[in-house]
């Protein structure tokens, strides 16, 4: 067996975000008389002992690593997250961070992988909005250009029957504008779920392959504006992650111009919030014009903030109301889904998490002969076995 750089292993455990002691608790070391489960790793570490094969196969499991990374000479350079457009990071989101930059890793390479089939069939056109606009252009300039690149105005979403049929437009249009949106937040099971806190939309700003990843965690009205948010990061040319509460001025522009395509001012000035002072009341007013208008509740909280119609104090009180609302709606549901028998077939789930561009992309390369099946799966992020099983349900 090849020597492992002891390197290799303290930089896996460090960027997965786990001490010592919670990774030797993972990896099965036990205290002994003559040492701690946590100095027996420690060894390992400094190089004072070789790790055997199944604690090295352990460890890529534990750290969310490829085995083969272990039997690399040095560290392999971080996952670039492009610009990083969150509040500065506390402690408590060590974890979650390393599990952002392993699906950031799962994404990027995925998002090679369709450029150079795009490439191989000389259909790598470059898209003539990506990096179109600068901040100075303003707002207003920007809305004007998002609104022809998705060939929608707020209108037209509005007009839907409710907020997942309003996001489904939106993100065929997105679609039919030469983006890949997939929504994704974990790393294939629910011990790997990350926060909204963490990541809320991912984009690649490529000009060929753009993509854009929203964080499949948050509410589902939210997931039309972190679409709009992350099409005008790639009008802006940037590839970026952000999440909720940022205060960056560039993410302050995408939310400015997203909530002015999702909730123009002439039509927020129908929220009549004067008169009212209960917290209750006021909560219960946006709250019946969301669901009118197919928008997330703190969307339109937000938007009467930065009209005036209320202050900072009481946006900050109903967002984390909402937000604490949500989070018990969506833990009953989850009980509920778990307590009915069936569910949700596994490939219309999977269909509708990657989208149907990425999916008629491989289902045509694969046809054509362009793609093979140990490929295609690595695009679509299923077992090759399930190929065939989700692109048939894709074309149904």
């Amino acid at each position: 067996m090849p020597e492992v750089n002891p390197e290799i292993l303290l930089w896996a455990r460090e960027s997965a975000g786990l001490s010592q002691e919670t990774a030797a608790k993972r990896l099965g070391f036990r205290d002994s008389s003559a040492s701690s489960a946590a100095e027996k790793l420690a060894a390992l570490e400094c190089g004072a002992r070789e790790p055997t094969r199944p604690q090295i196969v352990r460890m890529a499991d534990a750290y969310r690593r490829p085995l083969l990374t272990f039997y690399l000479p040095q560290p392999p350079v971080t996952g670039d997250r492009g610009a990083d457009f969150r509040t500065a990071p506390s402690e408590s989101s060590v974890e979650g961070d390393a599990l952002l930059d392993a699906l950031i890793r799962d994404i990027r390479a995925r998002q090679s992988m369709v450029r150079a089939v795009l490439e191989d069939v000389d259909e790598a056109q470059p898209i003539s909005f990506i990096n179109s606009h600068r901040i100075e252009d303003g707002p207003g300039a920007v809305l004007t250009s998002l609104s022809r690149v998705l060939e929608a105005r707020w209108t037209d979403f509005r007009a839907e029957a409710n907020a997942s049929n309003a996001f489904n437009l939106l993100r065929g249009s997105a679609e039919s504008a030469g983006i890949f949106v997939l929504i994704k937040g974990d790393l294939g099971n629910y011990r790997s779920t990350i926060d909204t806190a963490t990541f809320r939309g991912f984009s690649i700003a490529d000009p060929v392959a753009p993509f854009i990843v929203i964080n499949d965690n948050d509410a589902r009205p939210a997931w039309s504006f972190t679409l709009l948010h992350e099409t005008v990061h790639l009008l802006l040319g940037q590839t970026g992650v952000g999440a909720e509460d940022a205060e960056d001025d560039v993410e302050r522009f995408c939310d400015h111009v997203a909530g002015e395509f999702l909730l123009p001012e002439e039509e927020l000035q129908g929220l009549d919030l004067d008169g009212l002072h209960d917290i209750g009341e006021v909560s219960e007013r946006i709250s019946d014009f969301a669901r009118r208008t197919n928008l997330g509740r703190t969307m339109v909280a937000y938007r009467a903030f930065r009209s005036n119609m209320i202050d900072q104090a009481t946006f900050g009180r109903l967002s984390s109301t909402y937000h604490q609302q949500w989070r018990e709606e969506r833990d009953r549901n989850r009980d509920q889904a778990r307590d009915r028998d069936g569910g949700p077939n596994y490939y219309v789930v999977r269909r509708h998490r990657l989208g149907g561009r990425i999916s008629n992309l491989a289902r045509r390369m694969m046809a054509d002969g362009t793609l093979s099946t140990s490929k295609a799966a690595r695009i679509l992020g299923v077992r090759p076995r399930q190929v065939q099983l989700l692109l048939e349900s894709a074309s149904q």
